[in-house]
């Protein structure tokens, strides 16, 4: 119930417009979510992309920025040199949509946020969208969980580090468990049997990522 109230919310929030067009979503974002790019910047890299030419300008912190891919609902900017926006159109009812988006910042490891808008900009809560993960998912189920050298390794994992990527040609999450990349190769290489080497994907369907 909690659910349905808040997939009527959602739709009664959205604006009058229901077209999917990512490429002036993107234009007349809000500075405050990309400042490194105003809205005419933004807008030369969508007519750079659309002219099949490289899609990089110079931002406001000295860095280039690149439209990497921009499709009806989809698009994937790498903001810096660090750090990347994806951004995905997710269907609810009656041509009506919200937005996912995935914030990307490898310092040097990838760590990602994801936040969820209607289509005017206004921050939906993320609990009733989807269930994050959690660093016990990757733990293989055959682990032997008493074992004296899986207690040691996963004693190293003190964070949950996930990078997750949106899907341009699918309703799909993918949360790849990177922490043991943060770890210093002699503990990578012990922690490494006891996990799972897929990631953890999400497929959105009825209003919401589910497994």
């Amino acid at each position: 119930m909690k659910h349905l109230l808040l997939m009527i919310l959602c739709i009664t929030m959205l604006p009058a417009v229901r077209a999917q067009d990512m490429a002036a979503f993107f234009i007349g974002m809000p500075d405050e979510y990309i400042p490194q790019l105003e809205d005419a910047w933004r807008k030369d890299l969508v007519d750079l992309y659309r002219a099949s030419k490289p899609a990089t300008l110079e931002n406001t912190m000295n860095g280039r920025s690149t439209l990497l891919k921009l499709t009806q609902d989809y698009m994937l900017l790498q903001t810096t040199e660090r750090s990347t926006v994806e951004m995905k159109f997710l269907p609810l009812i009656n041509r009506t949509y919200i937005v996912c988006v995935v914030t990307t910042v490898s310092a040097p490891v990838a760590d990602s946020r994801v936040t969820f808008y209607t289509t005017d900009w206004k921050p939906l809560e993320a609990s009733g969208l989807w269930l994050p993960p959690e660093g016990e998912w990757y733990i293989r189920k055959d682990a032997n969980r008493h074992n004296e050298a899986f207690l040691e390794a996963t004693s190293y994992l003190d964070m949950d580090l996930i990078h997750y990527r949106l899907s341009a040609d699918s309703l799909t999450l993918s949360a790849e468990y990177v922490t043991p990349q943060y770890l210093a190769a002699e503990e990578r290489e012990k922690i490494t049997p006891f996990l799972t080497d897929s990631p953890k994907v999400y497929l959105w369907r009825t209003g919401r990522f589910e497994e």
